[in-house]
Formats: C-alpha cells, sequence, structure tokens
C-alpha cells in the first residue's frame, strides 16, 4: 500500500467540487486515512511549495494556494501516487484525458482543481505536513 496526498484547490473548493472529488476518490478504491480543511498561510504555502521557489510560477502558486480554503487528503491504496495521478490528469486541463479530475474540473494550469504527491517519499512528507498522528487512521 502507498501513501499519497490529495489537496483540493481553492478553486475547486470554491466552485464547491469538494464532494464530488471525494466520492471519485472512493469509487477509485482509495482508502482515506485523513481529512482537513485548512486555509494556509502565506509562511505555510512558501514552505509546502518551497521545491518551486524561484520559477517563475511560484508567487503567483503561493498567492493561489493562500487565497482560500484547501482540503488536505491523506490517501492510501495499492499503486496510490501512480493511481491518483491518473485520476488527476495532467497539469494542464486543456490537455488533461477526458474524464480526469483536472479536466472536469479545472480551467487552467494553476487553477486545476487538485494537487497529489509526484513520489511515495514526497507523498508521507507530504501528508506529515498536513496531519499529526491524531489526525489520520
Amino acid at each position: 500500500m502507498e501513501e499519497t496526498l490529495a489537496i483540493v484547490k481553492p478553486d475547486a473548493v470554491a466552485a464547491g467540487f469538494v464532494g464530488k472529488i471525494l466520492s471519485r476518490i472512493e469509487e477509485e478504491g482509495f482508502r482515506v486515512r485523513g481529512l482537513k480543511m485548512v486555509h494556509l498561510r502565506e509562511g505555510e504555502a512558501r514552505l509546502f511549495y518551497g521545491v518551486h521557489r524561484g520559477k517563475p510560477f511560484y508567487e503567483s502558486l503561493v498567492a493561489f494556494m493562500t487565497s482560500g480554503p484547501v482540503v488536505a487528503i491523506a490517501l492510501e491504496r495499492e499503486d496510490g501516487v501512480a493511481h491518483w495521478r491518473r485520476v488527476m490528469g495532467v497539469t494542464d486541463p486543456a490537455s488533461a484525458a477526458e474524464g480526469t479530475l483536472r479536466s472536469l474540473y479545472g480551467t487552467t494550469v494553476q487553477r486545476n482543481a487538485v494537487h497529489g504527491s509526484d513520489s511515495v517519499e514526497n507523498g508521507v512528507g507530504e501528508i506529515n505536513f498536513f496531519f499529526n498522528t491524531l489526525e489520520k487512521t
């Protein structure tokens, strides 16, 4: 079993897509190990997305991710990282395969509805960023 972090981004939360995204997560066979809604502060967003520091989109990413609440979800499933990335679709919703979450709910490369860990190692670290041991099963 692999753990991965999913985030429903501010655009999808504001548009009322949290329930649909959670339903899809369950339909895809993921076990939800932790779930919470948070409003990231600037420092937290900068720390979480620190790997992108210095890239042209970093400042706008931080601003976007602090613009409203997000839903952080600790997920588990066999082949969880790769499977979640397939369910999300590619970063650009315009290029995402039909039926993926980003094709359904995303509007731009940045406002693409969901985040997912890109490796098992990053998944563990990202889950630990949002959840302590009492907040996940």
